[in-house]
This record gives C-alpha cells, structure tokens and sequence, in this order.
C-alpha cells in the first residue's frame, strides 16, 4: 500500500473516530483504563494507548528519543508546574535531595552504589566527560570502534589533537562468530601505552549486544581500563553495571527508559573517580564524590524529577516482560527479511545478540534513498545508516509498535527489494 492510499484509510477511519489531538491525548483520562495482566497481547495493546501517535506514518525510528507515554508525561507537566510555582524556595531547599534520591533508585535499576552514579543529560556528556577529564600523556593509546557513536569518536579525536594520544580502531562484524572474535579484535591492539578502551553495550546502528563482560576482563588482563557506551541499554534490556567490571558506563534515559529529554546517567567505579578532571568546577567536593562531576549549574530539575516517574512506568510493564516484547518484534520483522532476495539484515541472527534494535538494507539501494522511499511513498519513518560495515536503516519500534505495524514494513521491504 502506497503512503497515499495509507493516508486516504486514515482519513476514512477519522471520519469514524476522530484522531485527538496531543494536547487532548495528553489531558485524557487513559489512565483510567486497567491494564490486562492476563492476556499478553490485551496488555500491550492498551500499553499502545498510553502513546499520542501521529497518524501521518508509523514510527519505527524510536532509537534517537524514545518519547514519553502519557502517565509519565502528566506527571512531568506537573513537576514543571510545581518547580515553577515554588522557585527558588525548591531549588535552594529540596532540589538536591529528590536528585539524589532519584539517583539512588537509579543506581539500584542498574545495579551500581549510589554513591557511583550521577545524573547527567545524555550518554554524550556522561562519557564525553570521561574521555575529557582523563589524565592523558602523550603517546597514551584509546582503543574503540568505527561503529561507536560519532560523539564519542569526535572527542577521542579532539583529545589526539590536546594531549597528543593515539586513537586505535577496530571495525566489529556485524555477524560474529564467536564472542572471542570480538574480544580478539580489541586485544589485538592493545599495547603497553593503551589506557582506555570504549566499547558499546549495545551498538547503536545495528542492535548488536557485545560481551562487555569479556572484554573488560581481557582489557583489565593488560591494565587497560574500559568505558562502556550504554546509551540503548537501561530501560531496554537488563543491565547490572557492578556484573559488567567495566570502568565508566554511560547511558542516555530519553531513550528506552522514556524519559523526557534531556536525561542521563554516568556510573564512575568508585577508585576511578579521583582520577577524572571535572568538566565544570565545583565547590568543596572531596576526590573520592563523584559529585564533583556532576557541577552544570542551575538546569530543568523537573526533567530529574521525571525521571522517578519512568521508572515506576517501567516497573509497572516489568523490564523482563519489556525487553521479551522488544525483541519479539524485532525478531517478527527481521526473521521474516533474512533471506530474502536483494535484502541484507546488518544484525546477528543468534537471538542472545540483540533485542529491539536491527538494521536492514538493500543491494544495490542507498540507504538514504531507502529511507527516504519507506518514507515518501509507504508512510514509514527510519533513519539511514552509512558508513562502517553498515549500510541500511535502523528499525527501532517501541513497545506502543503492533504487528500489524510490522507487516506494512516487511511488505514494503520485500516491494523495494524488487526493485533492486
């Protein structure tokens, strides 16, 4: 079906049952609808009206901002209220302590001490703080990957071009066999000069879940220290930092755990912590707090206050069911794409590899142009992914995404595919 007779059934189905508006999706009363605890697909259908969705396509791009359902964005506006309503009577009374409190309850989502986590506003400045606040020497190596995240990548970069350090790269396969490739391909390039080695959790372009546990241990081997870009993970899948023996873990919250923008964590391990130079200066803070990390000076604190709210969102799905769900529908759409001709899935097949995140091209199609044709002609949002070993567009549904959502993707895959 072609974007334009998907648009015409929109507005047949609007003529019936007008679609509301955000601001009326927002101040409706669907929290007042139970959710079934028995009937699996029941439960995730009225998980779907928590979502103010716009009609004009289906959103399979969830990866970049993970937006927020409307019991916790009630409850965001509330807080904007409020810290608005209060002023400087909240900001110089309680800001502090509902900040660490909720830092606590984070600390405990991902398996970490409190006194190990900060909130920040994205993965970007948790582990751009790292790799700036490192005590670089010359000639001092950074091992990390051509799939990481450009930011991080960029910033490596700005440290080479600082303090004189050398950036190695490995390129990860997108289809490895064994764990002990990947782990081997990072060993491969450490050196008695390698100080620290990045490394995703989950790679942002393609899904794939590294064994962060054995890298760590094989870097710790030879004195390397690791930081781990979690950016997809918390709220996705489980994550249990103090498991991981990782160094530094950043993660983005307006991601996968659906808060609003602008939040983050960066877990330092607590011998670490004296060894990273603030960003921004902060008043009489001892070496060993890491809040001597977390100085950015006066900020949206209701955002931090929202956060508290996502979790109880999350809490209530149950992150075991949720992260089943996600890679349900990755793996209802992929599998059925994997060996189709002209079609090219950039994710592992092995089901322990990946959750809700894949990437798939076609042959011959560049994937902008891939994109841009899901979206012109069949109303289907994604992104394009284009450089490394990856060449397709990320497909990243949310837990609000149908089956029947799905169908349309792989029907249009297969249309374009034809054509390749």
């Amino acid at each position: 079906m072609h974007k334009r007779d998907f648009l015409k059934r929109l507005g047949q189905a609007a003529a019936i049952s007008p679609f509301l508006s955000w601001d009326a999706m927002a101040q409706s009363s669907v929290e007042d609808i139970p959710y079934p605890i028995d009937d699996d697909e029941g439960f995730w259908q009225r998980i779907r009206k928590d979502y103010a969705l716009k009609p004009e396509y289906i959103n399979l791009e969830n990866g970049y901002y993970n937006f927020v359902p409307i019991p916790t964005l009630n409850k965001f506006i509330e807080h904007v209220k409020k810290v608005n309503y209060e002023g400087s009577y909240y900001m110089r009374t309680v800001q502090w302590d509902n900040k660490n409190r909720i830092g606590g309850r984070l600390a405990k989502l991902v398996g970490c001490a409190a006194d190990e986590l900060i909130i920040t506003r994205n993965t970007t400045e948790s582990l751009d703080m790292v790799i700036g606040g490192y005590p670089w020497k010359e000639g001092d190596e950074a091992i990390f990957a051509l799939q990481d995240y450009g930011a991080m990548r960029d910033h490596f970069f700005l440290m080479r071009d600082r303090y004189g350090i050398i950036c190695k790269k490995v390129s990860v396969p997108n289809h490895p066999v064994s764990d002990e490739e990947i782990v081997s391909l990072y060993k491969a390039q450490i050196t008695p000069k390698s100080k620290l080695l990045m490394a995703c959790h989950m790679i942002n372009i393609t899904g794939q879940i590294l064994p962060i546990r054995k890298i760590c241990d094989m870097a710790h081997e030879q004195g390397v220290e690791v930081m781990v870009d979690g950016a997809h993970t918390v709220g996705h899948i489980h994550v249990d930092i103090s498991s991981l023996n990782c160094d530094y873990y950043g993660s983005s919250l307006h991601k996968w755990l659906s808060t609003p923008l602008g939040a983050g964590i960066l877990y330092v391990a607590k011998d670490k912590i004296p060894n990273i130079w603030p960003l921004l200066a902060e008043h009489n803070k001892e070496p060993h707090d890491i809040l001597r990390l977390n100085h950015t000076g006066t900020h949206p604190v209701h955002t931090d206050l929202a956060i508290d709210n996502a979790i109880d969102y999350l809490e209530m799905i149950g992150l075991g069911r949720k992260e089943k769900r996600m890679r349900y529908l990755q793996r209802y759409w992929s599998d059925q794409l994997r060996d189709v001709e002209n079609v090219v899935v950039n994710t592992p097949e092995d089901e322990h590899r990946s959750c809700g995140i894949a990437n798939v091209g076609i042959v011959n199609m560049k994937p902008s142009d891939m994109a841009k044709a899901l979206f012109d002609e069949f109303g289907i949002y994604t992104v394009a992914i284009d450089y490394a070993n990856v060449h397709g567009c990320r497909i990243t549904p949310n837990v609000y995404t149908t089956t029947e959502e799905l169908d349309r993707f792989v029907d249009t895959v297969k249309t374009l595919a034809k054509r390749a």
